[in-house]
């Protein structure tokens, strides 16, 4: 089993900063992509940012120039710095991970975490 817990959620005033991170601990033999996602009430869940094991980045056109994706592999962690916060960035963030498990042959499998509530005020 995997497990990914969040943190760094919380309330920020516009055009303020948060910083989430998020662990990956378990049977864990290689992680490839891991990324951001988030959902606002009444919305569907959508993509914040991705990283690949190359380094590469995507973000949405939302967020782009403004959060920043980040990954260290010798942790297992993922990062998402968010600055110039808007109303509209409120949500529930989640981590994923696209993990390679110990088995014989290995076994690739998205994992969730369980989510950390980010609300930007007016």
């Amino acid at each position: 089993q995997v497990q990914l817990v969040e943190s760094g959620g919380g309330l920020v005033q516009t055009g303020g900063s948060l910083r989430l991170s998020c662990v990956a601990s378990g049977r864990i033999f290689r992680i490839n992509d891991m990324g951001w996602y988030r959902q606002a009430p009444g919305k569907e869940r959508e993509l914040v940012a991705t990283t690949t094991t190359g380094g590469g980045t995507n973000y949405a056109d939302s967020v782009n120039g403004r959060f920043t994706i980040s990954r260290d592999d010798a942790k297992n962690t993922v990062t998402l710095q968010m600055n110039s916060l808007k109303p509209e960035d409120t949500a529930v963030y989640y981590c994923t991970a696209v993990v390679v498990q110990r088995t014989l042959p290995p076994t690739s499998y998205t994992y969730w975490g369980q989510g950390t509530q980010v609300t930007v005020s007016s």
